[in-house]
């Protein structure tokens, strides 16, 4: 459950909370902004914490949709330091992991999705938190109605040392979507967000390619003269919210 640290009482309604997991055995830090709407989960970039997309001024960029009640926006802590980019043995790093997922598919994201009538959450991120969004996405697609990955790739065993086994497989979008079958998937929005100087650029139309030969509807905006930083995903995000 959300235990409550600190409010701030602006028109965007931010609220430092920490959501105690079982699964990971710890408390997990999260920012809330905005008290209704549909819910936004935001995951950190690499090594980011939960206060980097307001300290970015991401938030900053889609203030007016939170203010008006259309959406409200969750930034929860990652594990990443510890899983993808932990230095222990490739096994421990995925095993980490999983214990995240479970949190955010047993614990932290059931207490949120019920604010739509669909129970469904958008996942979004930005360059690792885009990969981060759409492998929650494709693991859990009954949970997530939007995917929004602005300069993600989807391919993690560049992380693995060599390493590679059943978990790796479905922690990796561009081996388990090919195979993957759940309906939800074909009724997911889903946006991949690049430009022509982004780095992860082959990795979005890559991803992009797996999704049209599987006839899964989505959208591959590709960007003009703008590099993989938060000025350009400060420009997608809002566009993209205005969509939903």
């Amino acid at each position: 459950m959300f235990r409550i640290l600190r409010v701030k009482h602006t028109n965007m309604h931010e609220s430092h909370s920490k959501f105690y997991s079982h699964h990971l055995g710890h408390d997990v830090d999260i920012l809330t902004f905005g008290t209704r709407g549909y819910p936004v989960v935001i995951f950190p970039t690499t090594l980011g914490r939960y206060y980097e997309a307001k300290d970015f001024k991401l938030i900053e960029s889609v203030r007016w949709f939170v203010e008006q009640g259309l959406v409200q926006i969750f930034c929860p802590d990652s594990v990443n330091h510890a899983s993808w980019y932990g230095k222990v043995h490739p096994k421990e790093r995925v095993t980490r992991h999983l214990r995240y997922d479970r949190f955010l598919y047993e614990e932290f994201i059931p207490q949120i999705r019920n604010n739509t009538p669909s129970g469904k959450i958008v996942a979004a991120g930005c360059s690792f938190g885009g990969f981060s969004a759409a492998n929650y996405a494709f693991r859990h697609p009954e949970h997530v109605s939007h995917l929004i990955s602005m300069s993600g790739a989807f391919d993690i065993k560049s992380f693995m040392d060599g390493y590679y086994d059943d978990d790796v497989y479905f922690n990796n979008p561009v081996d388990f979507v090919p195979g993957a079958n759940h309906p939800d998937i074909w009724k997911m929005k889903i946006i991949l967000g690049t430009s022509e100087w982004d780095i992860c650029l082959p990795y979005s139309q890559r991803f992009s390619q797996i999704l049209k030969d599987k006839n899964i509807n989505h959208w591959l905006d590709i960007r003009g003269w703008k590099e993989h930083d938060w000025p350009l995903w400060q420009e997608m995000f809002p566009h993209y919210l205005s969509l939903l």
